[in-house]
């Protein structure tokens, strides 16, 4: 059997955050106008959990400027509306990890970028 090392168990907890993420607040209720306070909100919540280094998050207002309702002046959080970008520092090792919409796919994706040990 495999030990697991400082670094699986980062890219875990990058994971675990991003995923976290994604289920929690896919589905709110959003508008054009909240959005820079959602963003700030999102990286909050993610960045009090354990082991965050860091958390950028931004949602793409032409998105939602068109999944708006114009007769309700709302829409949902999808996740392809997302862009973060993550940092977990676990012991000596830092992951980078992004979550993005890839419009080929047509799909939000999450990866890891870049393993650092220090």
């Amino acid at each position: 059997m495999t030990e697991i090392n400082n670094r699986d168990r980062a890219v875990f907890e990058a994971g675990i955050k991003l995923g976290a993420l994604y289920h929690q607040f896919v589905g709110t209720p959003i508008n054009t106008e909240m959005l820079d306070g959602l963003s700030r909100i999102i990286e909050e919540s993610i960045g009090v959990q354990p082991f965050v280094r860091s958390i950028s998050v931004t949602i793409d207002n032409e998105m939602v400027k068109k999944k708006q309702n114009p007769g309700f002046g709302y829409c949902e959080l999808e996740g392809r509306m997302l862009h973060v970008s993550l940092q977990v520092l676990y012991k000596n090792v830092i992951v980078h990890a992004e979550m993005s919409y890839d419009g080929e796919k047509d799909y939000p994706l999450m990866i890891i970028k870049k393993i650092e040990e220090m």
